[in-house]
């Protein structure tokens, strides 16, 4: 049998390594950018050479394409010869050989020309001759198809394959999965923007929603901020790459699995920034500084604070906080000092609730720490008294909010609140005890959403207020 030659890049794994050695460079020493644009002046194989001497790219954490994997395997199990062919610098290439044990020789960029190409066809005709069955993906390898004896496609696209057809047999085909809007919807995280109906607290607290023009403002806040968000929600996965992959559930995300690539991601949270900033221009210019603080401080939790224990779920409270402080600024109503509190607290309590969840999961299958994060199972002893007595700290501040003076003149029945107070001691009760049950999901918003008991309470909780507001008894 003619030796199967292997792609790397968009083949074999789905990503370009290149790009996933970018965005590991951007976290670990973002200021040696600087050389690596510089470096490209005197062209891509320098520009990789830069690189590689800065990063070492986990061959263990990289989205493999399985089906073709098992295909290889199959291959190799029968006798056949394999080669790994990659213009990704000979280091990348030489780990992914030696994590996946398939490999006979490897053809890599290192000191000649960048292999790419007629350059990577050069180098296996030195080294297999002219009757070999190349594995590629895409139109830069048609010089190396043009003179292969078969052709195993994987995602290309049908003109490619057309053109393929004309000069060699094509033995096999492997489809990427499809990029459908459902999967850019989990990429920008939509079921999120959950959270910024937060920017709506001090409409209702202010009991201004029937106010058209306030309305349609915090409306414009709600999407501002949302799209905001979801670009940084992609900036926060093209960093975590690794330590998601790692991760039991998270490394279906769309980014740790290949399906969208790191380029198209970057493009998407530039886009989704610049109209939500835009929109929050349109809204007032210190509406846009709140937004900006939210994006410094989101970028700064990103990068680094959120490898550090307990100032990670910290920042989280901060960040649920700026929501409400940031429709406040939009509706240009004043906001009190018993609501931040209360927000400080309960966002806190569930941010250290979130880790738990994460940990309680990583128990389950004998991990000891969380990848990426400061976090061990044995913490687990430290974090239930912590998340729980914030939760009820939160309960005791909206307690004193009850019988606070400003409470007893703007509602009609202040007393109607203590319906909120049971009702918040049972959710965040509840929440508790199904983390501790492993029932939890990574994000409890989620869990929120889709549980019925959790959906009704809240509801609840929105009665009551109304009522106190409005119903005299």
């Amino acid at each position: 049998m003619e030796p199967l030659v292997v792609d790397l890049d968009g083949t074999l794994v789905q990503t370009d390594t290149l790009f996933e050695s970018l965005m590991l460079l951007f976290r670990q020493a973002p200021w040696c950018l600087i050389g690596a644009l510089f470096s490209l002046l005197h062209g891509r194989r320098a520009f990789k050479v830069y690189v590689s001497q800065f990063v070492n790219l986990a061959a263990d954490a990289l989205p493999y394409n399985d089906d073709l994997l098992n295909y290889l395997r199959l291959q190799r199990a029968a006798g056949r010869q394999l080669v790994l062919a990659t213009a990704a610098h000979y280091s990348i290439a030489n780990r992914v050989s030696a994590h996946l044990g398939l490999f006979d020789y490897v053809i890599a960029t290192q000191d000649g020309a960048n292999l790419k190409g007629n350059a990577k066809l050069a180098e296996i005709r030195k080294l297999v001759g002219t009757q070999f069955v190349y594995v590629g993906d895409s139109s830069a390898d048609l010089p190396i198809w043009s003179q292969a004896r078969g052709a195993i496609l994987v995602g290309v696209s049908p003109a490619v394959a057309r053109e393929v057809e004309k000069t060699c047999q094509i033995e096999q085909v492997f489809k990427r999965p499809d990029l459908t809007m459902l999967v850019w919807i989990k990429a920008i995280r939509a079921h999120q923007w959950l959270k910024n109906a937060l920017i709506f607290v001090p409409l209702l607290t202010a009991f201004s929603f029937v106010d058209v023009w306030k309305l349609v403002s915090v409306i414009a806040a709600f999407i501002a901020f949302s799209l905001t968000a979801s670009a940084t929600y992609i900036c926060n996965d093209l960093v975590d790459l690794e330590s998601d992959r790692r991760h039991p559930r998270k490394r279906k995300r769309p980014m740790a699995s290949g399906v969208i690539s790191i380029p198209q991601a970057v493009l998407a949270a530039f886009a989704l920034m610049s109209v939500g900033l835009i929109t929050g221009y349109l809204i007032s210019t210190q509406f846009l500084a709140i937004l900006v603080v939210y994006v410094v401080f989101t970028t700064a939790y990103s990068l680094v604070l959120k490898r550090y224990v307990l100032i990670d779920v910290l920042m989280l409270a901060v960040l649920y906080t700026v929501r409400i402080l940031a429709g406040a600024i939009a509706l240009e109503v004043s906001i009190s000092v018993w609501l931040l509190a209360f927000s400080l607290l309960t966002f806190y309590s569930l941010a250290i609730l979130k880790r738990c969840a994460e940990l309680v999961s990583l128990q389950k299958i004998q991990r000891d720490a969380t990848a990426g994060r400061d976090y061990r199972v044995s913490d687990l002893a430290a974090l239930w008294p912590l998340g729980i007595g914030a939760s009820l700290a939160s309960i005791v501040v909206f307690c004193l909010f009850i019988q606070a003076a400003e409470t007893q003149s703007r509602y009609l029945t202040p007393t109607l609140l203590w319906g909120v107070v049971l009702a918040m001691l049972y959710w965040l009760s509840r929440l508790w005890i199904k983390t501790s049950r492993a029932e939890m999901h990574d994000d409890p918003l989620v869990y929120a959403i889709m549980d019925r008991g959790c959906r009704v309470t809240i509801a609840a909780m929105i009665a009551f207020t109304i009522a106190a507001r409005f119903v005299s008894v």
